[in-house]
C-alpha cells in the first residue's frame, strides 16, 4: 500500500512596518516554523510569500495594520487566493507581561490567526471603495481646515476695531466672506485696523480656495457612486458623503462580513450585553465605526426633518415613554439594516 504523505497547512502572522515586515509560520498545531524579516517592497512582498509557501500549503495569514503599512502585503496575499485576517494590536498587559519585539508580534499575530481569536477578514483594498477613500480623506481635509480658517476669523472680529467689527457683526457666512475677501488696508489707517483686515482678507481667500477644492472633489466622488452604488443613494436621506463613509466602512469586500448584526456592530449601533449576576441588561456601543456611526446619525435627523413616516415614528415612540436620543438610536438600527442590503457586492 502507498502511503501518501498530506500536505501541511500553514499560517502565517506579519508585523508590519513602514521599511519592514516581520512574518512568522505555524503549522496547524501551532508549532513554530520560522520567523523571518522581508522588505516592504512588491519584491519584498513576492519573497514573503514564497518563503511562507515553502513550508507548506498557506491557508490563512494575519496581518496587522492592513490599512496602512500592511496594505500593500494585505493585496498580494488575497490575490494569490489566502484569507487575509486583520489583527488587532496586542494588549498592553500581555506586552508587558511577554515582552515586546517583531517577532513575538508577527508570532502573536499568527497564533491568533490559528486559533480564531482574530477572525475578521481585512479590506481588500483593490476597488472602487478604496478610490473613494482617498479622495474622502482630503475632502475631509479640506473642510477641518475651512472649519478652522472660519472659526480664526470670527475670532479676530471680536477683538477688532470697533468700526471694523460693526461692519462684519450679524452677517451669515456668505455674506461675511465676501465682505472680508474684500478689504484692503487703506494708507491712512492705523496698523491694528490695516493688520487686521489684511489677516481677514487672507482668511476669507483662503476660505474660498478650500470650497473650491471641496467642489473639486465632489465632482470626482459624485460619478463613483452613481456608477457603483446608486441604489444606496436610492436610500431616504443619503447623500454623497454618508454613502461615502458608508462604503468606506465595508470596504470593497462587503462579503467579508458574516450577517447584518455583524454591520450593524461595525457601525456600532448593536447594543452591546453587559449583564452580571441577577442583573440582565445592554449598553450602548461607543465602539465601531465612528465616521460610520455619524453618517447613520444623519440620515435619521434629515428623515426626521423631512419624512412623514419618520417623525410619525418618533411621536409614537416619545408617546410610549422613550427619550428622543432612545428613538434616533433606534432608527440609526433600522437604518443600518437598509443600508446593508444595498452594499454593493461583486
Amino acid at each position: 500500500m502507498t502511503i501518501v504523505e498530506a500536505t501541511r497547512t500553514v499560517v502565517g502572522g506579519i508585523d508590519t512596518h513602514g521599511e519592514v515586515h516581520v512574518a512568522a509560520a505555524l503549522d496547524d498545531i501551532g508549532g513554530l516554523l520560522g520567523a523571518e524579516s522581508f522588505a516592504a517592497t512588491p519584491t519584498g512582498y513576492e519573497t514573503l510569500l514564497s518563503w511562507l509557501e515553502s513550508f507548506g500549503s498557506v491557508t490563512k495569514v494575519g496581518v496587522e495594520g492592513t490599512g496602512s503599512y500592511g496594505a500593500g502585503i494585505a493585496r498580494r496575499l488575497t490575490r494569490a487566493g489566502i484569507v487575509v485576517v486583520e489583527i488587532d494590536r496586542q494588549n498592553r498587559q500581555a506586552r508587558r507581561n511577554a515582552g515586546k519585539s517583531d517577532p513575538l508580534d508577527a508570532i502573536e499575530a499568527a497564533r491568533a490567526t490559528l486559533s480564531g481569536k482574530a477572525s475578521g477578514r481585512a479590506k481588500s483594498r483593490d476597488g472602487f471603495v478604496e478610490a473613494l477613500r482617498v479622495l474622502v480623506v482630503a475632502k475631509r481635509s479640506a473642510r477641518a481646515a475651512r472649519v478652522k480658517a472660519l472659526t480664526q476669523m470670527r475670532q479676530l472680529t471680536y477683538s477688532a476695531p470697533d468700526q471694523l467689527q460693526a461692519r462684519l457683526k450679524g452677517l451669515s457666512i456668505t455674506e461675511f466672506l465676501s465682505v472680508a475677501q474684500g478689504l484692503r488696508p487703506a494708507r491712512s489707517a492705523d496698523v491694528m485696523t490695516a493688520a487686521t483686515k489684511a489677516s481677514l482678507s487672507s482668511l476669507a481667500h483662503r476660505v474660498g480656495d478650500l470650497e473650491a477644492e471641496i467642489a473639486e472633489l465632489d465632482a470626482l466622488i459624485a460619478p463613483i457612486l452613481e456608477a457603483n452604488a446608486i441604489e444606496l443613494l436610492a436610500i431616504n436621506g443619503v447623500g454623497i458623503d454618508a454613502a461615502s463613509s458608508l462604503l468606506v466602512a465595508a470596504g470593497d469586500n462587503p462579503e467579508r462580513l458574516r450577517s447584518e448584526a455583524a454591520w450593524a456592530h461595525l457601525c456600532g449601533v448593536s447594543p452591546l450585553e453587559a449583564s452580571s449576576g441577577k442583573v440582565t441588561r445592554h449598553r450602548l456601543n461607543r465602539g465601531g465605526d465612528r465616521q460610520a456611526n455619524r453618517a447613520l446619525w444623519h440620515i435619521v435627523i434629515s428623515r426626521l426633518a423631512s419624512d412623514p413616516d419618520t417623525q410619525a415614528y418618533m411621536e409614537r415612540r416619545l408617546k410610549e415613554g422613550r427619550s428622543k436620543r432612545e428613538v434616533i438610536r433606534i432608527l440609526k438600527r433600522y437604518v443600518a439594516r437598509a443600508v446593508y442590503r444595498q452594499l454593493p457586492r461583486h
